[in-house]
């Protein structure tokens, strides 16, 4: 319980993580909400994301909530890099847990019109799901869910190209959900044991994820 006036620190300030082929996640800066306009330019993300951003007013709302996620340990959202491109954002890999205490927790991500075609998306999923089941320790998640929209079969391959096997397919929703979708799982390993580089020829611009999700 906090007290007025004390200094909560956040425990996962800063974080980065290390993915393949000098892949960085780390966490969105208000110097990248100009690129985050651009990519939500893409045709591609409004064809496949609930969640929209417009505007300067739109891309500063979309930040607020992930640093709001990041302090209530139940959203962590990382701005995909590539160190030869001065840390330009390629896309966004989440990782969602709104019950921190439950062993489930559901993975997203979007890549840039120009970041596919090179393995961006399953080198992030994999670098996520990595940190996902080592950083938080005894307390972290068991199972991580990915869901993408039926006919959205780039995401498909990416899921399964990084061990995320399709578990079930969950009914349509009209008129928000007007497609059934698939759910791909993939479950904590027995030993601390790290993923093995996705096959780079997935690619998508992203996942539909559940319903009413923030991207």
């Amino acid at each position: 319980m906090g007290y007025e006036g004390e200094v909560r620190m956040d425990p996962y300030d800063g974080s980065t993580v290390i993915g393949s082929a000098g892949l960085r996640l780390r966490r969105w800066r208000e110097e990248d909400l100009p690129a985050l306009l651009r990519a939500y330019e893409d045709p591609a993300m409004r064809r496949w994301l609930d969640t929209q951003v417009t505007g300067p007013d739109g891309a500063a709302d979309w930040l607020k909530a992930q640093r709001a996620g990041w302090a209530s340990g139940t959203r962590f959202a990382f701005a995909v890099t590539e160190g030869g491109r001065a840390g330009e954002p390629l896309g966004n890999i989440v990782l969602k847990r709104p019950d921190p205490v439950s062993g489930l927790a559901e993975v997203g991500y979007w890549t840039t019109a120009s970041a596919r075609g090179r393995g961006v998306a399953s080198r992030a999923l994999t670098a996520l799901t990595d940190w996902a089941f080592t950083h938080f320790g005894e307390q972290g998640p068991t199972r991580l869910e990915l869901l993408h929209q039926v006919d959205n079969e780039a995401s498909c391959r990416v899921a399964e190209k990084c061990g995320y096997p399709l578990a079930r397919v969950i009914p349509a929703l009209p008129p928000d959900y007007p497609l059934d979708g698939h759910v791909h799982t993939r479950e904590a390993p027995a030993a601390a044991t790290l993923s093995r580089p996705a096959d780079r020829r997935a690619e998508a611009a992203g996942t539909d994820g559940g319903r009413a999700t923030l991207r």
